[in-house]
Order: structure tokens, then sequence, then C-alpha cells
């Protein structure tokens, strides 16, 4: 599939959607994306000897947390105005057991809704992420 529709211009065709998000700090929210959510550390990057950004993995999907330099504002919001939503195979019921276990917080707890069984939570930063799986019941 090309992705040109007609005599129009050609149209995105995506494969995957990774995010980068700026945090207030790197080794924070590194350990709740790895302890609380289950991530892995896929990559490190170093600048003069100081860790600036890490890539976190979990299955197919990436995260880029990076350190914020503060040249924004220390105090600037972080995670408005959007949500990342991740879609997984697993059962979510027992996925927000475990995230509570390991001391995260959810926003809200599983519901079905639209055909998927879903739960919201935020990092620490502010940033808002649904974890859904399909209901085939």
């Amino acid at each position: 599939m090309s992705g040109h529709t007609g005599d129009g211009p050609a149209t995105l065709d995506a494969q995957s959607l990774e995010a980068a998000l700026t945090v207030a700090d790197l080794g924070v929210s590194m350990a709740w994306y790895r302890d609380v959510l289950g991530f892995v550390v896929d990559r490190e990057f170093a600048r003069e000897g100081r860790l600036r950004a890490v890539r976190m993995r979990a299955g197919a999907v990436r995260i880029l947390l990076g350190q914020d330099d503060g040249s924004k504002g220390a105090a600037r919001s972080k995670g408005e105005g959007f949500s990342l939503q991740l879609t997984t195979g697993q059962d979510v019921d027992e996925m927000a057991r475990r995230i509570r276990l390991r001391g995260g917080t959810l926003e809200s707890e599983p519901v079905t809704m639209a055909g998927a069984r879903a739960f919201r939570l935020r990092d620490p930063d502010g940033f808002r992420l649904t974890i859904s799986a399909p209901r085939w019941d």
C-alpha cells in the first residue's frame, strides 16, 4: 500500500508511534516506569558524563524520558493536554492490582467501556496513561 490517494498528495503510512517526555527528575521517572509499570531500560543517553535521557521499553512500546534542563522554567506544567494509550493483551485488573502493590496510584479503577477493559493513572510528572485490553465477551 503506497499511502497515495488518487491525484492528491500521498497520505502518511506510519508504522509506530513513540513518545518523548520531558521529566523533572530522570531517576524518579525511570524508577517509576520500571518498578511500578514494568517497563525495562532499553538505552541510556549520557552527555559530558551525566545521564540526560533514558529510553524505556514495554513490548513494542518505547518512551524516551528526557531530563528537563530548566531552560523553559523548572516549575512549568508537564503532562497536561494529552494522554498516552497503552493497549495490551494482559489482564488489566491484575495489572492494576500489581501497580497498586508497587506503590502506584490509579486515577480510575478498571472499567469496561467501548469493548475494552481499561484504567487510568499518572506518572510522577502528571503525564496521563490509559492501559486497556480488548474485551471479547
